[in-house]
């Protein structure tokens, strides 16, 4: 049964044409197609030439948007002595040791990032199966597990993201809000594409770009010049 589209929808469906729209058309067109009730997120939902059932065509790693995420970052950590002065005078929303672990395994939820200390980590891994499916459980490559808390804290809060593709290759990404300029947005989107060619998985062979598309939370799809994002000089997003 083909599910029928609300007005709202096929009125902003019939605004995106099917073509590559250049990185500034397509972040202006992104805000004109935002009509929610809500703050929509901008997202980027990016199609790579990798099969990540391999080890080393996996792709997971951070990227420090330069005009934030819009979002109030609420930052849980978990440490031992010092480090849980260190953690609250940096500025942590939580923070706690080993009671900590115990009240998110009572069902404690209340912070989008979560932050440890290499030493507590044996610890912190009995939360695999509850923190591993909402994308919270720390790990060295997403720069969660460290004993530097203060830049960790500092850098979240300011707009660093975690990411990984999915298991079909894609990387499903939130870098900003709807209500930020188009040149903001560039901004991130220019930092997440370089971020990705930074990162490229040693085992990634052929093309490794498949697809760009931006939206709204809940606008259409519009899929963006992925040679014109490339080559766009960072002086120019600025």
């Amino acid at each position: 049964m083909t599910k029928k589209l609300s007005r709202r929808i096929q009125a902003l469906l019939e605004k995106v044409e099917d073509r590559d729209y250049t990185p500034i058309e397509a972040l202006s067109l992104l805000k004109e197609t935002a009509t929610a009730k809500f703050p929509e997120a901008a997202e980027a939902h990016i199609r790579l030439g990798i099969d990540p059932k391999y080890t080393d065509q996996q792709l997971r790693t951070t990227v420090v948007l330069p005009k934030g995420t819009g979002q109030t970052v609420r930052v849980a950590v978990i440490a031992r002595g010092e480090k849980v002065t260190e953690a609250t005078n940096a500025g942590a929303d939580i923070v706690g040791s080993e009671e900590l672990i115990d009240e998110i395994q009572k069902g404690r939820m209340d912070f989008d990032k979560l932050i440890a200390t290499p030493d507590i980590m044996p610890q912190v891994a009995k939360l695999g199966k509850l923190l591993g499916p909402r994308g919270l459980m720390p790990s060295p490559k997403g720069g969660t597990v460290t004993f530097d808390l203060g830049s960790a804290i500092a850098e979240f809060k300011a707009g660093k993201l975690e990411f990984r593709a999915d298991r079909t290759g894609i990387v499903h990404v939130m870098f900003g809000k709807v209500s930020f300029s188009p040149e903001d947005l560039l901004v991130n989107l220019k930092a997440l594409q370089e971020t990705i060619d930074r990162n490229r998985p040693s085992g990634a062979k052929g093309r490794y770009w498949r697809t760009v598309y931006v939206s709204a939370t809940m606008g259409p799809s519009i899929r963006v010049d992925i040679n014109g994002l490339r080559d766009l000089k960072l002086t120019e997003a600025a």
